[in-house]
């Protein structure tokens, strides 16, 4: 036995002598250009799993899964950004890919920090078939400091067809915007070609269509093409439900050839915009208020998390099996095009409330996401740290060309110059007065320029003094924040501007990520009542301004004053970390609750009546912004103790106790009735969020003169239209008891 097991290990020794020099013989050599990319590829997949594909000397391609083990995951999971694999798959589990299988035979210990690290064959140097493709699961969990991957897009081979535009018929149409007709032309390495448009179909049109941003397309007649043309695709067919025109099934002449168009010309399709692009469109279009899906978060136009309307109330729906072709039905009913990306994780923010939706599985072709076939919720099931996104295919519309920012340090900041036509009808840069200019301002002009979010909203912009562009052509300017250019927000018909200096011209700084935080409403409903406090004890509170007017008329310190307390949980569910705007030199000390306040007015809130009317008011200046508690793997980073920082981490909360100073109404004054409280964050949108629309909380409170309740408790954006319709026109609580 001893004897057998020894001649086992010689002839094992053997052979790996034999066989190493040849097959492993060194670790790969590294790139020529240096630059090795991964991404996670293939279908059905969730963003941390799929076919492993390497980008190596300009190029996409694959591992073979021959002699792949456990160790390999590891390492290519952190190439990935997560912090381990869980499993890894075979045969190619995800879908065969294309391209070069870049390694073969790769052994991993596991601990090294690159691929290249690992022995293997060598680049390029393989025996398998794509059939062989190698596939990983890693553990959802990001490395600190790697940016977010969790994309699922369509996966294009290049060498076949690297982008696609439509030129317009005729020359009647050149500039004007967006292009909805036209003949397809396609970029290959070579140049751009045609396509035939023998056996064309409305469903290839419907692709077309659907790549270039619109929801649906015509019915168009053949237009054969009189001129010397080059075609390189022939015989497409397409489902229509196709998330871009390279999944469908088609025909390709070789390279710097053309074969013949018989009976026929190059492919033209003509497409019908969705509400928000039509030509010559009206200012703030509003999307159908009827729909059942809308996007949050999303610092462009047609992105963002998604969210269906399940009766009265707005939630989210969860990325299991999340794919393209739910995307696309979601992008098209919202007046889009197919889904660019859909994405998985939260990677545009985490959503409040309800999740609706699960394993979401739709053909393309559905009209309403709630069509798809999808499992309902549990709580087990979900958590809104897997919710879903998507990023739709919008038109060009060009709206980028008619603003700039000039002076910054990067392409992301600088003085706002927007060309618009002048009394004389020439068109000539101007500047922005920057009276009354908030984030929400700002986050127009970055989305208008495709910077992103808005990272700051500045009204002075002297320090960026480097263009020669001084007259002010716009003021007054008032956004909601949804706009698609800085023209569609409300602003004065006639220029008129306080301080018309150019340095005192509105500038914006654009950033990849923003803060969004939310409160929760819950918490305040359970936590809410009533405490009569003595005015010795407010003596602090009085000197912050936070009791009402007539305490100043009282006998201090005897008596007392009627407070409405709750408990405040404001979380930031956000992509980047709430800040402060001043840093801590400019913050202001107050010696009585002995703490710095990084913001004037952090917090409003206000008592109405029925019809809207303020009865009583409250602010919160930010005693301290800092981290109480953190998602699991988020860590903190803001404490208020010795001067430290102050802010919310994405992903932490800050908790204000009912029992802290003037986490309250002071309500001394208010008489019984029905009432609305409404609390909102960050009012004056000193700070730039993603999304402000969720901003506010709103109940309805029933105080009897000695006790109070509150019940439907929303964010400001929870609910449909008809359902705050009837929230306003709330008649009162007859009695203590609800419904």
């Amino acid at each position: 036995m001893l004897r057998g097991g020894l001649w086992d290990m010689v002839i094992v020794m053997v052979l790996w002598g034999v066989w190493l020099p040849s097959c492993f013989s060194q670790t790969p050599p590294p790139s020529q250009d240096g630059k090795i990319k991964f991404r996670l590829a293939g279908y059905p997949r969730k963003h941390n799993e799929g076919r492993v594909e390497v980008f190596y000397n300009g190029e996409w391609g694959t591992i073979c899964d021959d002699d792949f083990t456990l160790a390999n995951a590891h390492v290519l999971c952190r190439h990935l950004g997560f912090v381990e694999a869980l499993s890894w798959s075979h045969s190619a589990k995800y879908g065969p890919g294309t391209g070069k299988i870049w390694l073969d035979n790769v052994l991993c210990g596991g601990s090294e920090n690159s691929i290249e690290k690992c022995v293997s064959r060598g680049w390029g140097n393989s025996d398998c078939t794509h059939q062989e493709d190698a596939g990983v699961v890693c553990k959802d969990e990001r490395l600190p400091g790697f940016a977010d991957s969790n994309i699922i897009e369509m996966q294009v081979n290049e060498n076949r067809m690297k982008n696609i535009r439509l030129r317009p018929l005729s020359g009647s149409h050149a500039g004007r915007m967006p292009v909805m007709e036209g003949v397809i032309e396609v970029k290959f390495k070579e140049g751009w070609g045609h396509i035939c448009n023998t056996g064309w179909t409305i469903k290839n049109s419907r692709v077309v269509c659907g790549m270039m941003g619109f929801p649906s397309q015509r019915t168009m007649g053949k237009k054969p093409s009189s001129l010397q043309t080059v075609y390189r695709i022939h015989s497409v067919a397409c489902t229509g439900n196709e998330a871009h025109l390279s999944a469908c099934s088609m025909e390709f002449s070789k390279v710097n050839s053309s074969a013949p168009c018989p009976d026929g010309g190059a492919a033209v399709v003509s497409c019908v915009p969705g509400p928000l692009f039509t030509q010559g469109r009206a200012r703030r279009v509003k999307l159908n208020p009827m729909s059942q899906v809308r996007l949050k978060g999303g610092a462009k136009t047609g992105e963002g998390r998604v969210e269906v309307l399940n009766g009265s109330e707005w939630g989210t729906v969860c990325d299991d099996h999340w794919n393209l072709q739910s995307a696309s039905v979601v992008c098209r009913e919202l007046g889009f095009g197919t889904a660019k990306e859909a994405l998985t994780g939260a990677r545009m923010g985490q959503g409040m409330g309800p999740i609706y939706m699960n394993e979401v599985q739709c053909r393309g072709d559905e009209k309403s996401l709630w069509d798809c076939p999808h499992k309902s919720i549990t709580a087990k099931d979900c958590k809104h740290m897997e919710d879903a996104s998507v990023i739709c295919n919008t038109p060009y519309m060009g709206f980028e060309k008619s603003i700039r920012l000039t002076g910054g340090r990067t392409r992301l900041e600088g003085r706002v110059e927007l060309l618009l036509s002048t009394d004389s009808r020439v068109r000539n840069w101007g500047l922005v007065c920057g009276d009354g200019w908030t984030s929400r301002e700002a986050m127009v002009v970055c989305r208008q320029l495709g910077l992103g979010h808005a990272s700051s909203g500045l009204r002075e912009t002297w320090y960026w003094d480097s263009s020669n562009v001084t007259e002010m052509v716009l003021s007054g300017v008032k956004c909601k924040g949804d706009e698609m250019t800085l023209t569609d927000c409300q602003h004065h018909s006639v220029v008129s501007c306080k301080k018309a200096g150019a340095q005192f011209s509105a500038g914006v700084i654009c950033s990849d990520t923003a803060s969004d935080l939310v409160l929760n409403a819950p918490l305040v409903e359970q936590t809410v009542y009533i405490e009569d406090r003595p005015l010795h004890l407010l003596y602090c509170a009085a000197e912050e301004n936070c009791l009402a007017k007539s305490a100043a008329q009282a006998d201090w310190p005897y008596g007392h004053r009627r407070l409405l307390r709750f408990s405040s949980y404001i979380h930031n569910i956000g992509k980047a970390d709430f800040r402060p705007r001043l840093g801590r030199h400019s913050w202001v000390w107050h010696e009585c609750h002995r703490h710095y306040h990084s913001m004037d007015i952090f917090t409003y809130y206000d008592l109405l009546s029925p019809n809207g009317t303020k009865v009583a008011d409250g602010h919160k200046a930010s005693f301290c912004l800092e981290d109480t508690d953190c998602h699991e793997g988020v860590s903190k980073h803001y404490e208020c103790a010795n001067f430290g920082e102050q802010g919310i981490t994405a992903g932490c909360w800050d908790l204000y106790r009912h029992d802290i100073d003037c986490q309250w109404i002071d309500i001394t004054d208010v008489k019984p009735g029905n009432y609305i409280l409404q609390v909102i964050i960050n009012p004056n949108f000193e700070v730039a969020e993603s999304d402000f629309t969720n901003n506010a909380m709103r109940c309805n409170c029933k105080y009897d003169g000695n006790r109070v309740w509150l019940h439907k408790c929303h964010l400001g954006d929870s609910f449909s239209e008809e359902a705050e319709k009837e929230f306003e026109h709330y008649p009162g609580q007859l009695n203590n008891k609800i419904s």
